[in-house]
């Protein structure tokens, strides 16, 4: 039979507690006090540990740390009437599987305790009889690099994980918020679920409470049937809202009732839906100045950063950008089936030099880019010419002309060469109107 300890001193909610866990089919063991709690955890061994965040003779949060040091394979989940943010971080710091509040999370604690439950009896048993915790290395083997800052990032992101608490991300656009949405989820007890995702500047106010609610036929104009939201299709996963703080005012009250109470009503609908939904959220935008603007809620803001993680730039971390660089040659080479030997040695020094606005989003761009012109080495040559306008030798700082249209010249007919002659494909993958392409094919006199 699994185990629980309750550590609270107050005796209606312990003994409250209890007979919800004794009619889940858990056997139950209580404490009102620190130091009694800690007799009854090495007497009894727990699996899992209920604790007060105040207690007499104690304070819960750092709690957890002895509780950890006597019993590393008993989870705890820590209960406060008074939730605040630095609490919640610090207790998933020092261990913590979960941190929720009495009261407004109390329809969430046997989904909390069953999934506690699930991930202590997933360890594998080895022929002594203990258990070993399984470490999920490879959840964020999809996140490069190895600078500091990175790694403590990665690090905070392996804790958090294996929790159930809500994950705000920020950012500049391109730095890997989605990569590390997806890495959390998958080091999650939920990574056997689905993983949703939704880019919340994309839609309307309207449009994204459909998407991401659902609604029932003859809702608005066009509702021919009933549609699952994509919180239904995430049911028991992951929802990953990105650009958060693009979402309008009045839908945020919406998403807010979802993280309280744990179900919302679709459009159109008369009857609230349950969900079991863990929320990672991002933004590239400072939402403490948008509360300030009142463009954003506040309560909201507390209850989606419960654990927040900011990710550096990529000209926070050059020591980076050779993994980077390195790991998406090889994924387009294959792609395109090209043999490419790796990259000149001007092109490495320009790209540690570059500021990278678009971070490593931009970086994949344009050594995708990059590899459609190519030969054996990437080199130079081979970037976009907006992006190395600034470092080709004098060109633009002198006023040559020349050297600026030759190199614009060389690159136009490489592309055009690798479209077979599309001129709509070449556009594109140029980034210009075709128009604009038209222009340049006759300003320079090229023939495809």
């Amino acid at each position: 039979m699994n185990t629980i300890l309750i550590i609270d001193d107050e005796p209606i909610i312990r003994k409250l507690l209890a007979r919800m866990m004794e009619l889940e089919g858990y056997e139950v063991f209580q404490a009102a006090d620190r130091v009694s709690g800690l007799k009854l955890l090495t007497a009894k061994t727990p699996q899992l540990v209920l604790c007060d965040v105040f207690l007499p003779d104690g304070n819960g949060v750092e709690m957890v740390k002895e509780i950890k040091e006597l019993q590393p394979e008993t989870e705890v989940i820590l209960l406060t009437a008074h939730g605040n943010i630095p609490d919640g971080v610090q207790a998933i710091k020092n261990g913590a599987f979960d941190y929720i509040t009495k009261g407004d999370d109390n329809n969430k604690i046997i989904p909390i305790i069953s999934r506690a439950m699930e991930k202590i009896n997933s360890r594998p048993v080895q022929p002594s009889g203990s258990t070993v915790v399984p470490v999920r290395e490879s959840a964020f083997d999809t996140v490069l690099g190895h600078s500091r800052g990175l790694q403590q990032v990665i690090q905070l992101a392996r804790k958090v994980a294996v929790t159930d608490v809500p994950v705000l991300l920020t950012g500049e656009t391109g730095t890997g918020k989605e990569v590390f949405a997806q890495a959390i989820h998958n080091g999650s007890t939920r990574a056997k679920q689905p993983f949703v995702a939704i880019n919340c500047s994309a839609f309307s106010k309207e449009l994204l409470e459909s998407e991401i609610f659902g609604h029932k036929a003859g809702a608005f104009t066009g509702a021919l049937k009933d549609k699952k939201g994509l919180f239904e299709e995430a049911n028991h996963g992951t929802i990953f809202l990105d650009e958060i703080g693009e979402m309008a005012y009045g839908l945020q009250a919406k998403l807010l009732r979802v993280l309280e109470t744990g179900e919302y009503i679709k459009v159109g609908d008369t009857k609230p839906t349950k969900i079991d939904v863990r929320i990672v959220s991002a933004t590239n935008r400072n939402l403490k100045e948008e509360i300030a603007n009142s463009n954003f809620r506040e309560d909201l803001y507390f209850r989606l950063s419960v654990f927040h993680l900011h990710l550096p730039p990529l000209r926070e971390r050059r020591e980076d950008i050779p993994e980077l660089a390195a790991a998406f040659l090889k994924f387009f080479a294959a792609k395109m089936g090209k043999q490419v030997k790796g990259f000149a040695a001007d092109c490495q020094a320009w790209m540690q030099s570059y500021a990278w606005p678009g971070n490593v989003r931009e970086l994949r761009n344009v050594i995708e880019r990059a590899l459609i012109i190519c030969d054996d080495y990437i080199t130079l040559d081979d970037m976009p010419l907006d992006f190395r306008s600034s470092t080709l030798s004098g060109s633009a700082a002198d006023g040559d002309d020349f050297e600026l249209a030759e190199a614009e010249h060389r690159h136009i007919q490489r592309v055009l060469q690798y479209t077979k002659g599309n001129k709509a494909e070449a556009a594109r993958l140029l980034k210009i109107g075709l128009t604009t392409l038209y222009r340049k094919i006759e300003e320079y006199g090229i023939n495809i």
